[in-house]
């Protein structure tokens, strides 16, 4: 299994992280389906997403919409895919669809088998034991979710956005003490791709975990992965 976990993606500083990623699934093959948060009507952030994917010789040419999902065809041509794409948007709602459609499972169960999913933002949430930390974002306590069980592929907690307002620090050290996960923050233009042997940190993330911050560590993290 590979995990790709954006902060945001499209922006002149994610370009190491991205040829990196292209890189991987280029070795596998050049299919990459997009997996989308919320209905799409006129397309347009998956038209976005399959330009800059063309960029690194990637073809993004699969759109699923979990609340409109064909059946066992469309899951399969899914799945045929070299690489999985998880959206931005509203993690909460993200998750709802994701197990209305039957999708949580049968998506956990393709990346533990040597799949590679790639996460931007709230995507990258979801690939995480909870989705708590999103509650930040709506003013909300993390304490507080009782129901935010997502795919569980990382042995941490991910916030993306950290630099978007300088309250989230402080409110993440304080969800740090009572989490059991640590939890790895990102600004934009920030991210990692691990597994496989891999553990490669691009930007500054920080690692937060029982009311203490510390710049992300390659070997803490191959440590988590390790023992996951």
């Amino acid at each position: 299994m590979i995990t790709a976990l954006y902060s945001d993606q499209l922006i002149a500083e994610n370009a190491p992280m991205d040829r990196r990623l292209a890189a991987l699934i280029l070795s596998r093959g050049n299919r990459i389906g997009y997996v989308a948060s919320a209905p799409e009507p006129q397309r347009a952030f998956f038209d976005e997403k399959r330009q800059y994917y063309a960029q690194y010789g990637l073809s993004l040419d699969l759109f699923v919409d979990l609340d409109a999902l064909a059946g066992d065809e469309e899951i399969g041509r899914l799945f045929a895919c070299n690489a999985i794409h998880l959206t931005g948007g509203h993690t909460g709602d993200f998750l709802r669809r994701l197990r209305q459609s039957g999708m949580l499972e049968k998506l956990r169960a393709w990346a533990l088998d040597d799949g590679i999913v790639v996460g931007t933002s709230a995507g990258a949430i979801l690939m995480t034991p909870t989705i708590a930390a999103d509650a930040l974002f709506e003013g909300g306590s993390p304490d507080a979710v009782r129901d935010g069980a997502a795919l569980d592929l990382t042995p941490f907690e991910f916030f993306p956005h950290l630099n978007d307002d300088p309250g989230y620090l402080p409110a993440l050290l304080r969800y740090s003490k009572t989490t059991a996960n640590p939890i790895l923050a990102c600004r934009d233009g920030e991210g990692l791709i691990l597994g496989n042997g891999l553990v490669e940190i691009f930007g500054a993330p920080l690692m937060i975990a029982g009311g203490f911050v510390e710049a992300a560590d390659r070997g803490r993290i191959a440590d988590l992965l390790s023992r996951a």
